[in-house]
């Protein structure tokens, strides 16, 4: 299916998140925050997208994808977030990216990504 980057600073969540990634058929690298992040990319390449917590302490989610989108612009993003307010919505549309709420389950998580993937350009 897809190489997904998945980026969680609580290491169980990301292994949680990769869990049900891999169960769907994909390739996931995990990271915990961003340096291990864009050092997974510059040693494996692009992802074909990427799953990101929002709230992380240094380099937050947002940031981390401007990052990303720096060498990769139309790499496609999901948001993993705990804050639902209509601040994050809004900034995450800014991002033309998608979000999940926390908690998640497998099923909302994994819909999400096959349709990130399917329509890379259109968030929901």
């Amino acid at each position: 299916m897809a190489r997904l980057l998945v980026v969680d600073n609580e290491p169980d969540i990301c292994a949680l998140i990769a869990r049900h990634l891999v169960r769907a058929g994909h390739e996931v690298l995990c990271a915990h925050e961003a340096t291990t992040a864009l050092a997974e990319v510059a040693l494996h390449g692009a992802p074909d997208a990427a799953v990101l917590d929002v709230d992380m302490p240094g380099v937050d989610g947002f940031e981390l994808l401007e990052r990303l989108r720096a060498a990769h612009p139309r790499l496609p993003a999901l948001f993993l977030t705990v804050l639902w307010g209509a601040d994050v919505r809004t900034k995450t549309a800014d991002y033309d990216a998608r979000y999940v709420a926390k908690p998640f389950t497998p099923a909302s998580l994994c819909g999400a990504v096959e349709e990130m993937l399917a329509n890379p350009g259109t968030p929901r």
